[in-house]
């Protein structure tokens, strides 16, 4: 439902307290107090059969007997009468309520009963919901305060969004101390209805929210968590600390891909692809919370250090080090300008020592020298006390020369009562300071992380090269073959043929049930060859003596053959063991790698690559990340393990074809985003030479889809499902498909084809290039929530992009602006035509209300289109525009899932 009557509920016209008191200590007293001392300037409507007038404002026996359907409500009743009140207040036409009661489904089967009865109660006509077992909701910009907390936060940029109502009140607390101000406070509680994917989705259409801090225990609707995560933290830092950091313990031991990816880190590659930001403890949260309400952004780790001790600085640097960084390097011609007041005896490098007997006018000083250095993107001020040191006017001198400072500075008065002065006057200041260079230089290097996700998330992945091609209907036949099974697993002969289905390279595998079987594969594959058991109940071959490699001639074929079957037997005496494989023993491999992937229960499928072979679980060196991939993502992926610089090349071993590895790991990740059966897939070892690569043993394990593909996919995937040839009469033959990310430089190289005015007609402006956060707005889309197609022409060996159509929604996916691009000399030709309304039956099925667009009065082929498509044009009154707009049936309101 994402953020349908959101807006109602933080901005009402009007609010009901069903169950509202003067009763002291009481949750209905406190949510009356609250509204009435803090400014909401809404009407009130005490809902209560025991007062006639509740704190100067009448009440009203009963939800029927109001006189005004109010916007807002607030239930805060025992949670048994909480399904009947919610059917009241939705047949008379109220928006949606904060459900404050406790006794959900955190107390059992009964409390599950009760939410689903409130549940349905509300879903029939659009009644948002939320919480139950909540704190309330405050939002700044009415004035709200609708919790039963004992205060209101100063105003500020930041909201904060919790699962937990005592997170709520201990952040309250610390942001009066800290002088912190906030935009919104929203205790989700139980998330029956309202989840984080609707709070952000909510908050990033808000201009006044400039940063989104999240503390989460658990999501309900995981997909629109992700997809309302990837689109908000392209223009907000969103911060989130995730509880419940253990091990899955149910995870799947039948193979290494199971054992390796553990929940958490799950948790840990779905943040990074979101671009959010993942801190681990509650302090790290109330420092980055601190960090973000008062500094501008971090536009690179340039971090230069002032310090007037030695140690202090070795810290922070150490810190720094921590994080894989380093404070940034002073250019000479900083150093030289330091030169010019510091004592000869200065660290003449960054930490910036200034020494024990450092007055505020060298502060001063010092800070304004490094406050103008290009290289600094970030300023850490420490002080330790000393006998010469003034803390408190050296705060002071800070506050005044830092007061429109437009690069992020952060302090650290290290010490007791001593210093304490000074921290008072920087909080004052709106100065961030922290007690210890560590906790300081971590709130910034967070930060930071989030600038460099953002950076990462919209670099333009390179194309492949060569077109991929996949034999999907043999790979159904297989996995459809192998789900009747009780296990659900493929034999490592259906494996390697499911792998080769989808081009990934395999060992050729032949299965000889007795020993002169073995001999005749064995002379027809060419020696050295390699044996191994058959077996489904046997997943880890080498443990059970199941593998003999190095085998040359017959004699020792017969030899091996008996060897394993003996072994096998006695490993696992139940095991069914079908026999032996044959297979080419390939020369000694460079690197021994693991790939593979399981379905988590909550992300669906995780990739998984690192270090394979028989130590795969010993040295733990991988990496996972969420499907799809493109190449760049692979290659992300890759780079966070430390075999990733061995297969760069090392010493005298050559580098792997890594282009070929990131387009298995492409291939890898679209099997699992095709098939929902499969469960799991454990290629160990991948064979890396500087001549091949190639899948030694393999095991995959399906069962009957849960869901259907590809909504067991977290990330919408690219939807092949919408191309088509279309054939038009003044252009010919052209493919139209959905936009991909490495459609980016055919869209620069239309940018660059097309006229001045054809530039000005789209854009409104007469740009000389595409800016690269443009490119990849464009070409880096959530298909679940944008339309943008294109109309591609094959010019010989060569695609070239004619023309680009869009359809963006706002965040509350009512309506969406409409643009199209063509290539001047593909003007009039129907190729806009074709790609808008394409787009337009996709806003439909969007269940888009309203798709609109401004065209220049003279753009008139433009206009046409419009009319032609069903428009309606208005003049825009006293602008040389017209506004065209489509409406479309509205949405009728659906279920929460």
């Amino acid at each position: 439902m994402s953020v349908h009557n959101l807006d109602k509920l933080f901005s009402p016209a009007s609010v009901a307290v069903i169950g509202a008191s003067e009763k002291e200590d009481s949750i209905g007293a406190a949510i009356m107090q609250n509204l009435c001392d803090f400014g909401y300037s809404g009407t009130i409507y005490p809902v209560n059969p025991h007062y006639k007038n509740i704190l100067g404002r009448k009440a009203y026996a009963e939800i029927q007997k109001l006189p005004a359907a109010p916007d807002l409500a607030v239930i805060a009743t025992p949670i048994a009468t909480v399904p009947e009140i919610v059917k009241d207040l939705a047949g008379i036409g109220c928006a949606g309520g904060v459900v404050i009661s406790a006794g959900g489904k955190e107390t059992g089967q009964e409390g599950v009963r009760r939410e689903a009865a409130i549940k349905q109660a509300a879903q029939e006509r659009g009644f948002r919901i939320i919480g139950p077992n909540c704190l309330g909701i405050i939002s700044d910009k009415s004035r709200l305060n609708a919790t039963f907390a004992s205060c209101m936060p100063q105003s500020g940029g930041m909201a904060f969004v919790s699962q937990s109502g005592a997170i709520c009140t201990a952040i309250l607390d610390f942001s009066k101390k800290e002088n912190i101000g906030f935009s919104y406070f929203i205790s989700l509680g139980s998330m029956l209805d309202v989840d984080f994917g609707d709070i952000l989705d909510y908050l990033g259409s808000d201009p006044k929210v400039d940063s989104i801090v999240l503390y989460v225990e658990n999501f309900t609707r995981f997909r629109n968590f992700m997809s309302a995560a990837r689109a908000v933290s392209r223009i907000k830092p969103v911060i989130a600390l995730k509880a419940g950091r253990t091990k899955a313990g149910a995870l799947a031991a039948a193979s290494h891909t199971g054992a390796l990816a553990s929940e958490d880190a799950v948790y840990d590659a779905a943040f990074k692809r979101a671009g959010i930001v993942r801190v681990k403890t509650f302090q790290e949260l109330f420092d980055c919370a601190a960090f973000l309400a008062r500094q501008p952004k971090v536009a690179g780790d340039g971090l230069a250090i002032v310090t007037n001790a030695g140690g202090p600085g070795v810290m922070a640097a150490d810190s720094m080090a921590d994080y894989g960084g380093e404070p940034v390097r002073l250019s000479p011609e900083t150093i030289s300008r330091l030169n010019g007041f510091l004592p000869p005896h200065w660290s003449h490098g960054n930490p910036v020592d200034i020494l024990g007997d450092a007055s505020p006018e060298r502060y001063r000083k010092t800070v304004e020298v490094l406050m103008q250095a290009r290289e600094v993107n970030g300023l850490l001020i420490m002080l330790a006390p000393q006998t010469m040191t003034r803390p408190a006017e050296v705060a002071e001198v800070l506050v005044e020369i830092l007061k429109d400072k437009k690069t992020p500075v952060f302090t650290a008065w290290m010490g007791g009562a001593e210093v304490e002065a000074g921290r008072r006057i920087l909080n004052r200041g709106g100065i961030g300071h922290f007690d210890t260079p560590e906790r300081a230089v971590r709130a910034f290097m967070d930060l930071y992380q989030y600038s460099r996700n953002n950076a990462l998330l919209q670099e333009i992945p390179p194309s492949l090269p060569g077109k991929l091609s996949f034999d999907r209907p043999g790979a159904s036949e297989i996995i459809q073959t192998s789900l009747g099974r009780s296990q659900g697993f493929l034999t490592e002969i259906e494996s390697k043929k499911l792998l080769d289905a989808y081009g990934i390279p395999v060992n050729p595998t032949r299965l000889a049930t007795t020993a002169d079987e073995a001999v005749t594969h064995a002379a027809t594959t060419g020696y050295p060859v390699v044996l191994k058991v058959h077996s489904l109940d046997i997943s880890h071959k080498t443990d059970a003596g199941g593998v003999v490699t190095g085998i040359n001639d017959e004699p020792m074929v017969r030899d091996a053959f008996e060897r394993i079957m003996a072994n096998a037997r006695a490993y696992a005496p139940k095991a069914v063991i079908d026999g032996v494989t044959v297979q080419k023993m390939i020369p000694a491999a460079d690197h021994e790698l693991i790939i593979g992937a399981r379905m988590d229960r909550d992300f669906g499928p995780v990739l998984l690559f690192g270090m394979g072979g028989i130590y795969t679980e010993v040295y733990q060196d991988s990496a996972i990340a969420l499907p799809p991939l493109n190449r760049l993502l692979a290659r992300q992926m890759m780079s966070e393990t430390r075999i990733y610089q061995a297969l760069k090349g090392f010493r005298n071993r050559p580098a792997a074809d890594m282009v070929r590895l990131e387009e298995i790991m492409i291939r890898l990740s679209q099997l699992v985003t095709d098939f929902s059966e499969i469960q799991e897939i454990d290629i160990n070892p991948l064979l890396v030479t500087a001549y091949a690569i190639v899948a030694a043993d393999a095991r995959v394990s399906v069962k009957p889809a849960e869901k259907k593909t590809p909504h067991h996919l977290v990330i919408s995937p690219y939807p092949n499902q919408l191309e088509e040839t279309v054939f038009l009469e003044d252009a010919g033959q052209l493919m139209v498909r959905p936009i991909r990310p490495e459609d980016a430089p055919m869209v620069v190289d239309l940018f660059n084809s097309l006229s001045p005015q054809s530039i000005y007609n789209r854009f409104f402006s007469p740009m000389k290039t595409l800016p690269h956060d443009m490119l990849a707005r464009f070409t880096q889309i959530d298909y679940d929530r944008q339309v943008a197609l294109v109309a591609v022409l094959r010019e010989g060996e060569q695609d070239r992009l004619i023309g680009i159509a869009r359809v963006i929604p706002e965040y509350n996916m009512k309506n969406a602006e409409f643009a199209v691009l063509v290539d001047d000399q593909w003007h009039g030709k129907g190729v806009g035509a074709t790609l808008l309304e394409r787009c337009l039956d996709l806003a439909r099925q969007l269940e888009i209300e309203k798709v609109y667009g401004t065209v220049l009065a003279d753009n008139t082929k433009m206009l046409a289109l419009g009319k032609k498509l069903g428009f309606t044009i208005k003049r825009v009154p006293g602008a040389d525009t017209y506004e065209l707009s489509l409406c479309f049936p509205p949405r009728q309101p659906e279920s929460p899932s």
